[in-house]
């Protein structure tokens, strides 16, 4: 159901409103593409994976370990009421990425970097929610 405003003021109010919103949604399919496709190479064996957490040191248990979170992470991005959760988890993760880039496997940072930003955007931007949901979680 549409409505008409009568006063273009109110237009203009809500257009930064919906773009930023279509904005942080495009940012969450963005995010969750990379994370799950991601996740999906380090389940699937992906011999570059296989190869850089043996680099790592801990075990390929690690490798699936990260690559279920990263695909429970992408869907989790994809659905309204846990968005603002997902991203949290992900930054979480991503900063794991960014410190073994840094001092375990010493490689540039700079993708995971910009994806930890990018799900702290997502976070920050869907707080509302995550913090009606917790509350919801928390009274049961």
């Amino acid at each position: 159901m549409s409505t008409i405003l009568k006063n273009s003021s109110q237009t203009v109010a809500r257009t930064p409103r919906r773009a930023s919103s279509i904005g942080v949604w495009i940012l969450h399919v963005v995010l969750a593409a990379i994370i799950a496709g991601g996740g999906i190479s380090k389940l699937a064996g992906d011999p570059a994976m296989v190869d850089m957490f043996a680099d790592i040191g801990a075990g390929q248990w690690l490798r699936y370990l990260v690559g279920a979170l990263e695909v429970a992470g992408g869907i989790g991005l994809l659905i309204p009421a846990l968005a603002g959760l997902a991203g949290l988890g992900l930054a979480a993760l991503l900063t794991g990425a960014v410190i073994t880039d840094l001092f375990v496997i010493e490689q540039s940072p700079w993708l995971p970097l910009a994806l930890l930003v990018v799900a702290a955007v997502i976070a920050r931007a869907r707080w509302s929610r995550t913090e009606a949901v917790v509350g919801t979680l928390l009274r049961r």
